[in-house]
């Protein structure tokens, strides 16, 4: 099969695509560069390009004789969905609409959804299954959920088969020790914690320690970002014409800000100094998947389950590339 995917120099994305290469795909890789990384992409994969060009999308589709999509591409930043909605009602919605059209006009009928468990908003019941309701409370979590119900409006119309991955908390990066991630938005937790211990920070900030939670501190569920990738290459054997898969992905344990502190202090062998602050608004105190269903029908199951192996893999990334690809 020739894969197509969008967004494939970013963090997630260039890690399935090095996934699916080594599981014998002819991969592509289509991105705008505005958040990626040159050197993240397949070696003479990449093709450079806008996810709302409808037009070039369907030449690339028709070109490449592309048989399913993955769309990784897309804005991911909660506290900037906030204040500039309207870039990630653009790009999350109306250029995924644009790409929905692009694969119906070169007859390319399978898609894997890169998604979010922001489409839940604040869960009553943890842990989190797929029946879970979905009320988003920030643009990003919403741009989302809007092109999942699209999905299965095109499936129900047109046939698509495709796939939902609603992730939890990406992290770490490939035990290769040469792919990983570049925070450029600084707003993953464990890369903000590393790099005090590379004293590139002087300090990380917790934000509350009086949530109903054991050491007072979020809980959230963290997964391997080739773990992720895996769940994909899985999840396109199992696309069904007119269907969709609804999946969460996540280990199904949680870890607080203060464990996840104390792991990377552990795994560095450096003092990570910690200052406290008010809590954030719209912060969950927890927020754990039930990723039975996933491993149940794709036959998935997480290589790095343990929150000391994630945190591993991202001190190697880190720590032998403190710069990023530079």
């Amino acid at each position: 099969m020739r894969i197509l995917v969008t967004g494939g120099a970013g963090y997630i994305g260039s890690h399935a695509s090095r996934l699916l290469s080594r599981a014998g795909y002819e991969v592509w890789v289509y991105d705008n560069l505005s958040r990626g990384h040159r050197a993240a992409a397949l070696p003479g994969r990449l093709i450079e390009g806008e996810v709302a060009d409808r037009a070039k999308l369907e030449a690339v589709l028709r070109e490449k004789r592309i048989d399913a999509v993955m769309h990784f591409a897309a804005f991911a930043l909660v506290g900037e969905s906030m204040s500039e909605p309207h870039k990630y009602y653009q790009n999350n919605v109306v250029a995924s609409l644009a790409l929905l059209e692009a694969m119906r006009g070169a007859g390319v009928a399978k898609i894997v959804f890169s998604s979010t468990t922001a489409t839940y908003g604040v869960p009553d019941v943890i842990p989190i299954t797929e029946e879970t309701p979905q009320r988003p409370i920030n643009p990003y979590g919403f741009s989302k959920l809007v092109i999942e119900r699209a999905l299965a409006d095109y499936a129900h119309a047109y046939g698509l088969a495709y796939a939902v991955m609603r992730y939890f908390n990406a992290a770490g990066a490939s035990p290769d020790g040469d792919l990983g991630e570049v925070d450029r938005s600084q707003s993953r937790l464990i890369p903000l914690v590393i790099q005090v211990a590379l004293g590139q920070r002087e300090a990380i900030t917790i934000y509350g320690d009086d949530y109903p939670t054991p050491d007072g501190t979020c809980i959230r569920d963290y997964i391997h970002v080739d773990d992720l990738g895996s769940a994909h290459v899985l999840a396109l054997e199992k696309l069904t014409p007119g269907k969709g898969l609804l999946l969460n992905l996540g280990t199904g344990r949680g870890h607080s800000v203060r464990q996840v502190i104390d792991t990377c202090q552990r795994v560095s062998g450096r003092e990570i100094p910690v200052r406290m602050a008010q809590r954030r608004p719209g912060d969950p105190a927890e927020l754990v998947a039930d990723a039975s269903r996933a491993r149940e029908v794709l036959g998935w199951q997480p290589r790095y389950p343990e929150l000391e192996q994630i945190v591993a893999t991202a001190w190697r990334w880190h720590s032998t590339h403190p710069h990023g690809f530079q």
